[in-house]
């Protein structure tokens, strides 16, 4: 066989394994809706940590992160600062919602904002914009693994076919076993790609260069730029302190509001379980060290890849490893892809069905069940489009989806925390924001930067959504006393 093929076949090997495990794991769950979007809450703590690391840690940081260490350099540590901060409202944040969940049925995010503060449009609103969140993340998940796939293939598998291979496994056992095969799976691909991060990440510099110390010498030498704060923007200028600072906030503040993290909050067995995970979180950090060892390594190598996020497979297929070596770091690349696109494409569907549609038509178990299968298609092409057909990098197409949902933090903070907020102000408070957030983003697009001090959209959009929503609240009635005690007062004795 020759060396692609021998790659080739690790890859389907992995995929296949993959989707057994998928398949396997479903066949415990209840056929009710809960089972399928919440695992009818029983994930323990190894699921539960598996379950949000490697939700987290995806295509983006398996390969976008090695690239933008290879191309910005420090610019790269905004990704560890704010996997940090982020987790840490989830301690006081998530047991409440889980109470919520038990107490009321809750399966989704829009679900409890909408409990506190019911109107239709509300859940509509946050449905439509939590789903254009959704779309470029997950096409940064298909592009990845299209990426990964073409690049160890030496072409042969061109994105389009390779990322077609990888979410097809996924689609099918998302759509067969929902949330009990997306905890499983994550759990597998989780360690898996731990291992490989690892591995990858010591074995190139000390294969190079003769060592960590010895690599960051050099790159001090002939590329200081690339170790100095904040590191480089898009352009190779020097990143401002305002849009790193603003890039660390937006991603902080809206890592738990993604809704594919936030559910997992109604899947735990109980509140220790959840606490215990936020708790140990931050380990899972610890994989970020060998993903930017592997992008400076590339840094002073003599020749270049197709482009900055293409670094890792590049670095893989230069150093003259053994195919099934190679075969199994693209697999790791591939579980960091995986892990994080099948959560994605199961809480869209869930969201669409039942926070755009349920609210306004009542329907059986098995038929929002059926209906979510078809969204998981419907969304999953979507992406695919976009991924076959785009050229953003990895990192800004993520940056772009947390401007938007960074707007869901305001809401949930009101309704668990704040017995004067009303509905009034929480939706005009979250139109305002998204709306300021969204004029940033496309006057960028555009090419004129009207951003004050650089600051991400998203931080913006904050600025203008949280006055407005304290400001509107105080204007309008406040709502009944024993309905917003039973949210703000809900966990209090934990």
């Amino acid at each position: 066989m020759e060396r692609w093929q021998v790659i080739a076949a690790v890859i389907v090997g992995y995929l296949v394994l993959t989707l057994t495990i998928g398949l396997v794991s479903g066949r415990g769950a209840s056929k009710s809706v809960q089972g399928y979007v919440a695992g009818d809450r029983d994930f323990g703590l190894l699921v539960m940590y598996f379950v949000l690391g490697a939700s987290v840690f995806s295509a983006f940081a398996f390969l976008g992160g090695p690239g933008w260490t290879y191309s910005r350099g420090a610019a790269a540590y905004y990704i560890l600062s704010y996997g940090v901060l982020g987790m840490a409202p989830y301690f006081f944040i998530g047991p409440k919602a889980a109470d919520l969940g038990r107490k009321f049925g809750y399966v989704t995010q829009a679900q409890l904002i909408c409990g506190r503060f019911p109107s239709k449009l509300l859940s509509l609103i946050v449905a439509l914009m939590t789903l254009a969140a959704f779309i470029p993340y997950i096409t940064l998940q298909m592009r990845g693994a299209g990426i990964v796939i073409e690049a160890v293939t030496e072409g042969r598998v061109p994105i389009w076919l390779g990322a077609g291979a990888a979410y097809g496994v996924v689609i099918v056992y998302v759509l067969l076993s929902g949330a009990k095969a997306v905890g499983w799976t994550n759990t597998f691909q989780g360690l898996f790609m731990l291992a490989i991060a690892w591995s990858l990440g010591l074995y190139l510099p000390i294969s190079l260069y003769g060592g960590v110390g010895e690599m960051f010498e050099r790159i001090l030498a002939e590329r200081p730029e690339l170790l100095t704060a904040p590191g480089l923007a898009a352009d190779g200028a020097p990143w401002t302190w305002g849009g790193y600072s603003s890039a660390i906030i937006v991603s902080a503040v809206g890592l738990m509001m993604w809704p594919h993290l936030f559910m997992k909050a109604f899947t735990a067995r109980t509140d220790r379980t959840l606490k215990r995970t936020v708790f140990l979180f931050p380990t899972f950090q610890i994989f970020l060290i060998p993903v930017f060892l592997i992008g400076f390594a590339g840094v002073l190598y003599p020749e270049r890849p197709p482009s900055a996020d293409f670094i890792m497979p590049f670095m893989i297929l230069n150093v003259e490893l053994p195919a099934l070596v190679v075969g199994l770091f693209c697999a790791g690349a591939l579980s960091a892809s995986m892990s994080t696109g099948d959560a994605l494409l199961h809480a869209a569907g869930s969201v669409m069905v039942e926070d755009a549609i349920g609210p306004f038509r009542k329907m059986s178990d098995a038929a929002q069940r059926r209906l979510i299968q078809v969204f998981v298609l419907v969304f999953g092409s979507i992406a695919y489009f976009f991924a076959v057909s785009g050229s953003a990098s990895l990192v800004v197409l993520l940056l772009t989806a947390y401007g938007l949902i960074c707007q869901l933090a305001p809401p949930i903070a009101a309704a668990l925390y704040w017995r004067r907020a009303t509905t009034a102000g929480v939706i005009s408070g979250f139109a305002a924001g998204s709306a300021t957030a969204l004029f940033f983003f496309l006057t960028g697009f555009l090419g004129e930067n009207l951003r004050p001090f650089d600051l991400h959209e998203g931080v913006l959009g904050l600025l203008v959504h949280v006055p407005t929503l304290i400001i509107v609240s105080l204007m309008t009635a406040p709502q009944d006393e024993a309905h917003s005690k039973s949210f703000v007062e809900i966990g209090a004795h934990q």
